[in-house]
């Protein structure tokens, strides 16, 4: 028997969620949050933003 999209009582879900810069973040991170390829020259750029906004810079794509 499939399991209807209504019975969700058996799936895991984390015991926390986390969103926004509340954890630490990679200039990586920060690249692949903007929805873009990570590359050298995107990597940068994204160490400059965090060296500038800090948490600010990741909080601007997600919530």
């Amino acid at each position: 028997m499939k399991e209807s999209p209504e019975d969700t009582s058996t799936t895991s879900r984390p015991g926390r969620l986390y969103t926004g810069g509340e954890r630490p973040f990679d200039p990586e991170d920060l690249v692949m949050a903007s929805g873009r390829d990570v590359t050298p020259e995107r990597v940068e750029a994204a160490k400059r933003l965090i060296e500038e906004k800090g948490a600010a810079a990741v909080e601007r794509y997600l919530p």
